[in-house]
């Protein structure tokens, strides 16, 4: 931090641009550990918002901001990144217009195409950490992102069929209720992480069909990719 002389005489603290030049740079090289923090960010604060419509609103707009941030992760992945905008575009005007137009019948077009376009910055990341042999810290924090957006991305698709096929999902406690998105999403967590935590039960075909499909990607995502990222680490340790 700098210190500079106002024009009564005191010292008036300045910004240091080295110390915002390098911070810049950071979120440069790791936009990985950005969306990651955000996304996180989200689960952590989504519980104060849920209840009232004008905090549902607050959410659509940091699910835009999300959004934002995973097409710039893409944009550094190996991916065609027009795909991406025309994925995007569209959810952002659904989006928009269910959370801050009032018309709530377009949410489960904005929830399909989220859910779409996060499946496709998963893919991009995951192409991103297995294009080369050695392993960078933006590519441990595209790990843990690649976790959170697949998991959004199966919260999305499970909002969509409980909207399509009403009853899908079941809980302990207002067991006819539509399951709210965050407890989509804990249900989310707990079947990609494998960890079988979760309350929210399947109960339709298509429910069932889809929670298997994220069991399966979570297996083959820790098999495939998060042990190549420690293997590969643990062998540069070696090395070094």
């Amino acid at each position: 931090m700098t210190r500079s002389v106002g024009e009564d005489g005191e010292d008036v603290a300045g910004s240091n641009p080295l110390a915002i030049g390098r911070w810049r740079s950071s979120l440069q090289r790791h936009p990985s550990g950005l969306l990651l923090g955000v996304q996180l960010a989200g689960v952590l604060l989504y519980p104060l918002m849920e209840e009232t419509d004008a905090g549902r609103a607050v959410f659509g707009v940091f699910g835009i901001v999300v959004l934002a941030l995973a097409l710039w992760v893409v944009n550094r992945s190996p991916t065609i990144n027009w795909i991406a905008w025309l994925i995007a575009i569209p959810s952002v005007f659904f989006s928009l217009l269910a959370n801050l137009g009032g018309r709530a019948e377009l949410l489960p077009v904005a929830h399909l195409l989220e859910a779409v376009l996060y499946f496709y910055a998963a893919a991009g990341l995951m192409a991103y950490m297995l294009e080369d042999h050695r392993v960078t810290l933006d590519e441990l924090l595209a790990a843990g992102a690649t976790f959170t957006l697949l998991a959004w991305a199966f919260a999305f698709a499970f909002s969509v069929c409980q909207t399509w096929y009403p009853g899908s999902f079941t809980a302990a406690v207002d067991t006819d209720d539509p399951r709210s998105w965050m407890e989509l999403l804990f249900l989310s967590f707990s079947l990609l992480s494998s960890v079988g935590l979760s309350d929210i039960v399947p109960i339709t075909a298509p429910a069932r069909a889809l929670a298997m499909i994220e069991m399966f990607a979570g297996v083959m995502y820790i098999a495939v990719v998060v042990s190549r990222l420690i293997a590969l680490t643990t062998l540069r340790m070696r090395r070094g």
